[in-house]
């Protein structure tokens, strides 16, 4: 029999999660998400989030609620009678009366492997710690901060070719296979929960903008993971020639030079050890671009310096 589900969840990387959810039978009695933000060409418009845009054209009730914390609230929530909750990247704190409402309790996609990268930015992270692999788990959740019981994982290796962006989707699409998995076990009483190690705990921090600039004088496959673990929000960034330039996408080289200098006609560009080569770039106020068309309207001598 399929389960009776409350799906929380925000951003882009829960939408897999909900349809797949959805495609396999079980009954979504309610969505709960983050109330529209103004957004729009002039920043008027209030614009809902995907998740709500999603729920929409399913036909599903969506509610979005300021807090979760109120009798009113927890009554709203006990009524769906649902038999769990299904939380990806929901972005509210789940108090313990609506993590004990559902008859099987609550379960969150969380997107690495943990205990390492608890918290808000585990993709981010991964990418800029150098991490080898990364993963997805569904957790039983609790009041902690992300130290529920786990049940199931599936982990994927992190390329040095990897945008934050890159590895988003593919966790996207992964966990919203894992998590149909984890509901079937669910269903059937076979999910099986293990308590997280205590060893190897780490926190993912929210980006702050300020990490976001480029030190050039680190190696340079530091400098090539930082670069890709800010692609594309908010983007690493340094100045040229006293304009900002954000880095998109870039990829080891060979070469050798002062931190931050243009080798040749390539965009390739010296780091603290070795080289990378830019292939995607922003000009502050402008579009993306490949390296090629930003030379076109930069035209760069070698020796040229990025700060």
């Amino acid at each position: 029999m399929p389960l009776r589900l409350i799906f929380m969840g925000t951003p882009d990387f829960s939408v897999p999660t909900l349809l797949e959810l959805v495609a396999h039978g079980h009954e979504i009695a309610a969505v709960y998400t983050r109330a529209p933000k103004p957004g729009g060409r002039r920043g008027l418009q209030l614009q809902p989030t995907p998740v709500e845009e999603a729920a929409r054209k399913l036909g599903v009730p969506v509610l979005t609620p300021k807090t979760l914390k109120t009798p009113e609230a927890l009554e709203e929530f006990r009524a769906f009678d649902a038999d769990a909750a299904v939380v990806v990247a929901y972005g509210m704190i789940l108090p313990q009366a609506i993590l004990d409402a559902p008859k099987l309790g609550c379960y969150n996609l969380h997107a690495s492997l943990l205990p390492r990268w608890r918290g808000a930015a585990p993709i981010n992270r991964a990418i800029m710690a150098g991490d080898a692999e990364s993963g997805v788990m569904v957790m039983k959740m609790d009041v902690g901060l992300d130290t529920g019981d786990v049940a199931m994982a599936e982990r994927l290796a992190i390329t040095d070719n990897m945008t934050a962006l890159d590895l988003h989707d593919r966790l996207s699409r992964l966990g919203a296979d894992l998590m149909v998995r984890a509901m079937a076990a669910l269903d059937r009483g076979g999910l099986q929960l293990k308590k997280q190690s205590e060893d190897g705990v780490t926190y993912a921090a929210k980006i702050d903008k300020a990490e976001a600039r480029i030190d050039w004088t680190r190696p340079a496959r530091e400098v090539l993971r930082h670069i890709h673990g800010l692609s594309p929000f908010p983007g690493a960034w340094a100045e040229l020639e006293n304009a900002r330039v954000k880095i998109l996408r870039c990829e080891l080289a060979k070469g050798a030079g002062a931190p931050g200098e243009v080798l040749d006609d390539h965009l390739t560009i010296a780091c603290g050890e070795g080289a990378i080569r830019l292939i995607e770039l922003q000009r502050e106020g402008k579009a993306r671009m490949q390296a090629a068309d930003f030379l076109r309207g930069v035209p760069l001598k070698t020796g040229a310096k990025f700060t």
